[in-house]
């Protein structure tokens, strides 16, 4: 048997074709070429007025939040249940991450939690769509409406995700998606940051070719301090054949998650990512968590993971568990209950169904050991 590993991309010929084109024929004139085509097709696909490809999904958020005016002596409220990326940004900025509580069923940002932590320090809400899951966008915007705080979408793992008929990521002040190689699609490394503000969409243009105002008569004449963060266009021309591909992607995400939770659902005790009503998940992250009283702790499932040759991948610590967030305090009674009792099940798109067998053999096995005890 070989090994089975939580993910790998989805690349072939076209991405190949592409790339190839780009390296023989990307340069001079035509050196953005692929990198203003993938930003108009992904900002399409968004259905988002404007986006800007960057080298990453925390690149996206760190020149989004400046544009908003995030900076030294602010507060970001976010989630507890994150990776860091979603929390770096803000301290970049010298503004301060405030951390509250997730939702049981969603394990995505708690509205009441959020209402809660506001100050008049609080500059911003960062709503992130944890593992495909959708926060609750209706009250996070409300609550961002009332207090006159922009909700910014870290959809990095949210592609395919939607909330009323509109893409995650699309209905904030900005969305960031990431493109690294576990996502539901790549350019190997990169992110993308979109919005429909063109007033915000010009700052952050500015901010990522150092502060050079587009349009500017003089030549090299940086008016403020920026960042660099753009994509390279050879991965742009990945993204490009990516997004070409996007749908049957998603549909392969929802497929495999589907797959499943039909060959799980007969057990008791567990659940997986949600879908609600009026949302569609894009599923980048199959998750089963395990009821308390199963017993079934993280390194039990890594155990029989590994025993059985595949790769483990833990749930999310708490950010506020981390050395360097160690002086926030934070009251998080659930982001910190579903990492010791959770695991993120493997999902890249070609695997196949006795691959799946394996890894729902494994969870079969545990569940029924501690039920029968």
């Amino acid at each position: 048997m070989s090994r089975i590993h939580y993910t790998k991309p989805s690349v072939g010929e076209l991405e190949a074709e592409y790339v190839l084109d780009a390296v023989r024929h990307g340069w001079g004139e035509r050196c953005y070429e692929y990198l203003t085509r993938f930003e108009k097709a992904f900002a399409e696909h968004v259905g988002a007025t404007y986006a800007i490809a960057t080298s990453s999904c925390t690149g996206a958020l760190h020149m989004g939040m400046a544009a908003l005016g995030i900076g030294a002596g602010d507060e970001v409220i976010l989630a507890d249940t994150n990776w860091i990326a979603s929390a770096a940004p803000i301290t970049y900025l010298g503004a301060t991450p405030v951390f509250v509580d997730v939702l049981a069923d969603s394990w995505c940002l708690d509205p009441q939690a959020v209402r809660q932590a506001i100050t008049p320090r609080t500059k911003a809400i960062v709503a992130v769509h944890l593992y495909g899951n959708l926060c609750d966008l209706d009250a996070l915007l409300a609550i961002g409406r009332e207090f006159g705080l922009p909700v910014i979408e870290d959809a990095a793992e949210a592609i395919g995700s939607q909330w009323r008929g509109r893409a995650a990521g699309s209905l904030g002040a900005f969305g960031a998606f990431s493109f690294h190689g576990t996502k539901t699609m790549t350019t190997g490394e990169g992110g993308i940051f979109v919005t429909s503000d063109k007033a915000l969409y010009e700052r952050v243009l500015t901010l990522s070719n150092h502060g050079r105002v587009a349009g500017s008569s003089k030549q090299f004449w940086p008016d403020f301090l920026g960042f660099k963060y753009k994509m390279s266009n050879l991965q742009a021309a990945v993204g490009c054949a990516q997004v070409e591909r996007i749908d049957a992607l998603i549909e392969r995400k929802r497929a495999i998650f589907a797959n499943y939770a039909n060959a799980l659902a007969d057990l008791p005790g567990l659940s997986m990512n949600p879908e609600p009503e009026h949302g569609r998940n894009g599923y980048w992250m199959p998750t089963v968590v395990f009821d308390s009283e199963l017993q079934i702790t993280r390194d039990r499932l890594i155990a029989a993971f590994q025993a059985a040759d595949i790769e483990a991948r833990v749930f999310f610590w708490p950010l506020s568990s981390l050395p360097m967030f160690s002086e926030i305090k934070a009251d998080s009674p659930v982001a910190y209950s579903l990492p010791e009792r959770a695991i993120n099940l493997p999902s890249y798109h070609d695997m196949t169904d006795a691959d799946q067998l394996r890894v729902v053999e494994v969870l079969r096995s545990l569940v029924l050991k501690r039920t029968q005890l």
